[in-house]
């Protein structure tokens, strides 16, 4: 009997060890997987997986079962560490424990490993501006062919459907509606990156320029400053796939795409003649545009988060934070589209032809053709290109734990109130 016994108890603690082994096995290929995939300031819920894929019995109640230590030290002894390392083990440096969060960006550590204002952060910002711009403007291409079309050939051209179907009926779905893609994605990923990478690096450079108080007090200039900026250095590397894109979607025929077109406008017209023809109209679209764009987005999500929200932005969650970039990014989409209409019918006159020139524009076109012809299709075309990019842009910034645009920098945050004069 005793025998049988002595069998039954190696036997159970054979099945302990066992159990164990597996239990180190699974968390160590969970946490390795998860630090591989998931950023680690983002998510700090490693100990519930953990938990989730342990096995069901608990740890002290293996240990209440487990012989002296005498004669199982180390699985006593392994069980106990395994436990602690579960309740304290956490991703980041908040030291969360095991509840499942997205950090406030109130926290003092709330911005990971990429520090406000660093070469990091400008250049994660720029990556963001990349991904949004580029992404946006490329799946927007039908609309901008109907667009530039309506703009250089009106008799043809002559409404949003109309427009759509002629161009379907004469090429085709896709060499009709997505005539100019490749340059449109690759332009405006450069355009995207230079205007939010540099708008960032000018409003904290202007910011420590002028001194906070200064920057509080006069902030919707200094938004203007540094999108102003921060544009006209983006359209440098815009112009180049910009004058292919209006050629290649107004033009059937031209060129197969932007391996062809640019060469083929190189050869014809060279670099200032061809490539950088249209950029001072280019400047004079964008720069009010992004002036416009930066600054409505800026004064909008204040205004929504004092008027609308009524909470402030700390204590909203992320995704509430996200919905207000985009509503605030459609209503600047709608003002900028306006204010930036004219130059937009310039660039695709400029662009379309050899030869053109501004005062050739205005006398073909006139006044009234260039403020009015094609803006309801821009208007919705830069609207919702414009919130899309936003929340695209704020969305990259909250994965990799940085705080959504708009409000007051976090040292203007932590000052006393009557230290910040009041908002202009």
């Amino acid at each position: 009997m005793a025998g049988r016994h002595l069998v039954r108890y190696k036997s159970e603690n054979a099945d302990r060890h066992r159990t164990a082994r597996m239990a180190n096995v699974c968390n160590g290929s969970v946490v390795y997987w998860f630090r591989k995939f998931v950023p680690d300031h983002l998510y700090d819920f490693e100990p519930r997986v953990l938990e989730a894929l342990t096995p069901r019995h608990s740890d002290s109640h293996a240990l209440n079962d487990a012989s002296p230590s005498s004669s199982q030290p180390g699985l006593q002894q392994n069980l106990v560490r395994n436990s602690k390392q579960q309740q304290g083990r956490t991703f980041g440096s908040r030291g969360v424990g095991s509840r499942f969060m997205i950090p406030s960006f109130s926290e003092p550590l709330g911005f990971g490993k990429i520090e406000l204002y660093s070469p990091k952060y400008f250049l994660t910002c720029a990556l963001g501006g990349m991904l949004c711009c580029g992404i946006t403007h490329c799946g927007m291409t039908p609309v901008d062919v109907v667009k530039c079309n309506m703009q250089i050939d009106p008799k043809k051209y002559k409404t949003i459907s109309g427009g759509f179907r002629t161009a379907i009926a004469e090429q085709g779905i896709v060499n009709g509606l997505l005539r100019g893609w490749a340059p449109t994605f690759l332009g405006y990923s450069i355009q995207g990156a230079g205007k939010y990478g540099f708008y960032e690096f000018f409003k904290h450079y202007y910011s420590e320029a002028v001194g906070a108080e200064n920057a509080a007090k006069y902030k919707t200039l200094l938004y203007l400053s540094a999108s102003a900026s921060a544009e006209f250095l983006a359209d440098i590397g815009l112009s180049p796939f910009e004058a292919v894109k209006v050629r290649l979607q107004t033009q059937p025929g031209f060129a197969k795409g932007l391996s062809d077109g640019l060469p083929k406008i190189l050869a014809a017209e060279g670099v200032r003649g061809g490539l950088y023809k249209g950029i001072v109209p280019l400047w004079a679209r964008q720069i009010p545009y992004t002036m416009m764009k930066f600054a409505t987005f800026e004064k909008t999500v204040e205004a929504l988060y004092e008027h609308v929200v009524r909470v402030p932005k700390e204590k909203c969650s992320p995704g509430a934070q996200l919905g207000v970039s985009f509503a605030a990014g459609y209503i600047a989409g709608v003002a900028c589209a306006v204010i930036s209409h004219p130059a937009d019918n310039l660039v695709s006159y400029l662009n379309n032809a050899q030869g053109a020139t501004v005062a050739k524009a205005f006398k073909e076109m006139g006044t009234k053709a260039l403020l009015t012809r094609g803006l309801p299709l821009r208007i919705f075309m830069i609207g919702t290109l414009t919130a899309a990019q936003w929340c695209i842009y704020d969305a990259f910034k909250v994965f990799v734990g940085l705080p959504t645009t708009g409000g007051p920098p976090p040292v203007l945050r932590d000052s006393k109130p009557d230290s910040v004069p009041k908002n202009t």
